[in-house]
């Protein structure tokens, strides 16, 4: 049992956290934008995204992308891969630097696999080629305690001229290499002068790396901007600078790991989840404590403890600069907690190091601490897997209501998924309605406008927007404004009856937004085209139907609507959203049903009378406008306009 590889517990450890969901999770965040442009916009439109943003990590992608296609459950799996083999070299580092310590090292491999401070991993696409990078780092250093100059320099040379993230991380580089002379007999003086020579080599790639940035590539997006606050206010800023970094040492070691006790909770996670939960902590557990059995027992190694406390201190103060002479913050909320990463490494020493110091007896406690850090990473994998569902929902929806759309149109909605920006949504939004534009002219945008600043809510304003990789040109008078709100459908907002709508918070501004909304961009042509990664079309539930409903209401098809509201209303399914009956109430009165419109007005107006009412009065007042007068009809007005305290 003894010669069962690490690696294969590592493996069986990322899978339980990372990968029990993986057949149900999808692309997230900067997924979406940036493998869009590569696998339809092309291979040039790829190179101008990177021009102005580490255009030597896009020969990573370059090379990535030819092997996997454009389907999620390949890049989750990849990205796994990755994490883990980062994890498996990290191993065989610290085997190299504490050859007489083998628990140290799994500890340490583990800890960097589970880090809970960064929960992002199912941002396959794109952090699969941050774990590369980081793969490249930890590589050099193997290579490096191994004696083999020649392949580490290379894989060092990768690391600085891809990315920032790990860049300073190199000058960990001497302290690493003074480390491993830690049982040199030779004198202090004689080990730092060895340590010197064997890290100029290294030292003058650095060097390199940091002309190369200063007069060859001068990073356009991450612009240092220190120098100019502290001209401007020297005192102000140096305090700010020291909270930001102390700030960043609290939120990266102790706040990080102490996320690690949030529990599932049955009431809004499920017991499905809650079971599954349990499952992984059990697994984990038993696993850790069978390699745990199978390795050699001994007494904590205080001096091991210290050195790696002190690499995990050097490690962490030089993790930090890009972020703190950027300005950009270090926190564990999404999407900034992939900071993280970089100070990952130097957490995870510190806390292999105070763990080296519990006795091995304790050795259960240390499974249960792992196996509750492979639980919190999988509970964040279910909540990217709600995400992808919603998402995939609310697209699906969207072609229901809107086949097509004509080009130049910006569409408009409220920020409700967690894991996705407006940028996200906008690429798959041309990925779904312009499937077959790879030019560098973009047909469509998607705004959150509570993250749109400069975006104008005023009739005919211009709309640019550089993907980088190409540019959209339209005009907020060609505008389609959507609201989402699961498990509510999708809903196109009616300028009329939605301006008293108050169920649509203030702070989305959608409802400053109205004005701007207009079926007329709609078409009802079969444009768009669901791609095979969204899946086959879900079951025709209620949200089916009311959004053709919606569509036939649109094409002014009040025959349609009603026998769309029948097939609906027949259905062991019900609206989440009183006003989702409106549709159906204007299509009955259309057709002559007074009576079947009265009945659905009266139960949307009981589930909330002050919240209900004032749109109901408008939508009455449209069907009053755009129906022919007959006894009937009057006799119904006069009755809604008195049950609903409607005004005339």
């Amino acid at each position: 049992m003894k010669r069962l590889h690490r690696s294969v517990p590592l493996l069986f450890v990322a899978i339980f956290a990372y990968g029990l969901l993986i057949p149900q999770l999808g692309f997230y965040w900067d997924d979406l934008p940036m493998s869009w442009i590569r696998y339809q916009l092309g291979f040039e439109a790829m190179t101008r995204y990177f021009s102005t943003n580490r255009p030597v990590w896009a020969m990573l992608y370059q090379v990535t992308t030819r092997i996997l296609p454009q389907v999620p459950i390949f890049w989750q799996i990849f990205a796994l891969l990755m994490r883990w083999l980062g994890a498996v070299t990290l191993w065989a580092t610290a085997k190299q630097l504490f050859p007489k310590n083998e628990k140290i090292a799994f500890t340490l491999s583990v800890l960097f696999l589970l880090y809970p401070g960064f929960n992002q991993q199912w941002v396959s696409y794109l952090y699969s080629h941050f774990f590369i990078v980081l793969f490249f780092f930890l590589l050099s250093y193997y290579l490096m305690l191994r004696g083999k100059t020649v392949p580490a320099l290379i894989f060092s040379a990768l690391n600085l001229w891809m990315m920032e993230y790990f860049f300073v991380l190199e000058l960990v580089r001497p302290f690493v290499i003074f480390a491993s002379l830690r049982n040199d007999p030779a004198s202090l003086k004689e080990r730092i002068i060895r340590t010197l020579k064997l890290w100029t080599p290294y030292l003058a790639v650095f060097v390199l790396a940091v002309l190369s940035r200063i007069f060859i590539f001068n990073n356009q997006v991450y612009q240092f901007s220190l120098r100019a606050e502290l001209a401007r206010a020297p005192l102000e800023t140096i305090t700010s600078l020291a909270q930001n970094i102390f700030s960043s040492f609290w939120v990266t070691t102790g706040a990080a790991w102490a996320l690690i006790f949030q529990f599932p909770n049955p009431a809004v996670d499920g017991m499905r989840t809650l079971a599954l939960y349990v499952l992984v902590v059990i697994l984990v557990t038993a696993l850790i404590i069978f390699v745990l059995r199978n390795q050699a027992a001994g007494q904590p190694d205080r001096a091991d403890a210290v050195w790696i406390i002190s690499l995990g201190l050097v490690m962490l103060v030089l993790a930090g600069p890009p972020f703190w002479l950027t300005n950009l913050p270090v926190s564990l909320g999404f999407p900034a907690n992939r900071a993280t990463l970089s100070f990952m490494l130097g957490s995870t020493f510190i806390f292999a190091g105070l763990l080296e110091l519990i006795p091995y007896k304790f050795k259960y406690v240390l499974a249960l601490l792992f196996a509750l850090m492979a639980g919190r990473q999988f509970l964040w994998s279910n909540e990217f897997r709600r995400d992808w569902k919603q998402q995939k929902d609310l697209f699906w929806q969207m072609t229901w209501r809107a086949p097509a759309l004509k080009k130049n149109t910006t569409v408009l909605m409220n920020e409700e998924l967690k894991y996705y920006a407006d940028n996200s949504l906008g690429a798959a939004l041309n990925w779904i309605y312009a499937p077959n534009n790879h030019s560098d002219v973009v047909d469509y945008v998607l705004f959150y406008p509570t993250n749109r600043k400069d975006l104008s809510l005023q009739p005919n304003m211009p709309v640019n927007y550089d993907f980088i990789a190409g540019e959209f040109h339209g005009n907020t008078s060609q505008s389609v404004v959507f609201y989402y709100s699961p498990p509510k459908c999708l809903r196109l907002l009616d300028p009329e009856i939605d301006s008293v709508n108050l169920t649509i918070p203030d702070a989305t501004l959608l409802r400053e937004a109205l004005l701007l909304s207009s079926t007329d961009p709609i078409l009802n042509e079969n444009i768009a085209h669901m791609p095979a990664v969204y899946g086959i079309e879900p079951t025709h539930g209620w949200c089916y139907y009311f959004q053709k409903a919606d569509l036939a209401r649109q094409m002014r098809d009040w025959e349609e609507v009603v026998k769309l509201g029948n097939s609906a209303f027949a259905l062991d399914d019900y609206p989440n959203d009183p006003i989702e009956r409106f549709v159906f109430i204007e299509g009955y009165a259309h057709v002559g049903d007074w009576g079947k419109a009265v009945e659905l007005s009266q139960v949307s107006y009981k589930i909330s009378k002050d919240f209900v009412r004032p749109p109901l009065c408008k939508l009455w007042d449209r069907i009053a406008r755009e129906t022919e007068s007959t006894s009937e009809r009057n006799v119904t007005l006069d009755l809604v306009r008195n049950k609903f305290e409607c005004l005339p």
